[in-house]
């Protein structure tokens, strides 16, 4: 068992803990939502993400977004999973991130949506 993110305690009064499939799910937000540099110990971790979102909204910078978290996902999660679709949406001031892979322990298909306001 794996600890869920983000940190929580369970109704038992204790740290909530999570299976395989949320331990990667839990992964894959941090890695999208998290900038290079803002971890200590692996500075070179996160996607750049929301660095992009303040650029002006265009089908040229949905196109980098994508590859950029793309070699993210590939880079950062190539042991655990494998994508199979990636779709980022910037809507005023949302971003959505819609993403479909594979479980590579069980080969198992998952779908997963990251909503997160600016």
């Amino acid at each position: 068992m794996h600890l869920d993110f983000p940190f929580r305690i369970d109704g038992r009064g204790r740290s909530a803990q999570t299976d395989h499939a949320g331990y990667v799910r839990d992964l894959i937000e941090q890695l999208v939502f998290t900038q290079p540099g803002e971890r200590v110990n692996r500075p070179d971790f996160g996607s750049g993400l929301m660095q992009l979102v303040f650029a002006g909204n265009s089908p040229e910078l949905a196109a980098t977004v994508q590859f950029t978290l793309h070699a993210a996902l590939q880079r950062w999660l190539s042991d655990l999973i494998e994508v199979r679709e990636l779709s980022v949406d910037a809507d005023d001031a949302t971003l959505t991130v819609s993403l479909s892979y594979v479980l590579l322990r069980t080969r198992e298909p998952f779908s997963a949506s990251f909503t997160r306001a600016l």
